[in-house]
Formats: C-alpha cells, sequence, structure tokens
C-alpha cells in the first residue's frame, strides 16, 4: 500500500507554457522524491505594454510519501 501527497506549486517562464511546467517540474524534483504526476491547475500571461512578457502555470504534483 502506498500514501500520497498532493503540493500545490507555481512557476513561471518569458518562453511558454510548456517551459514554465518543465522548469517547475525540474525545481520539484531537487526537493521532492518519488513524483507520480502533476496537473496544471492554471494558466495566465503577464502582459506590459499589450505584449505577453510571462506565462505562469500553477499546478499539482502527486507523490508518493516514503515509509
Amino acid at each position: 500500500m502506498s500514501v500520497a501527497k498532493v503540493e500545490e506549486i507555481s512557476a513561471t517562464s518569458t518562453v511558454g507554457f510548456e517551459d514554465a511546467i518543465r522548469q517547475g517540474l525540474a525545481r520539484a524534483n531537487k526537493t521532492l522524491r518519488n513524483i507520480r504526476s502533476a496537473w496544471v491547475k492554471e494558466q495566465q500571461v503577464r502582459l506590459e505594454e499589450g505584449q505577453i512578457v510571462e506565462f505562469q502555470v500553477n499546478m499539482q504534483i502527486t507523490f508518493i510519501l516514503e515509509d
């Protein structure tokens, strides 16, 4: 039997949503072990003078707790 925990993180990128997801997961992997899935809960952009300057994702990360 395994027990999982869910943590919510936010990641940003100036390149795009996919890059923000990859950067967020890469950073989460430095701290959390046994990550099994990620759910992109929200996406948003930040604008300056009508132009997109940053992409942001909020994700829920699921990982298995160790004994």
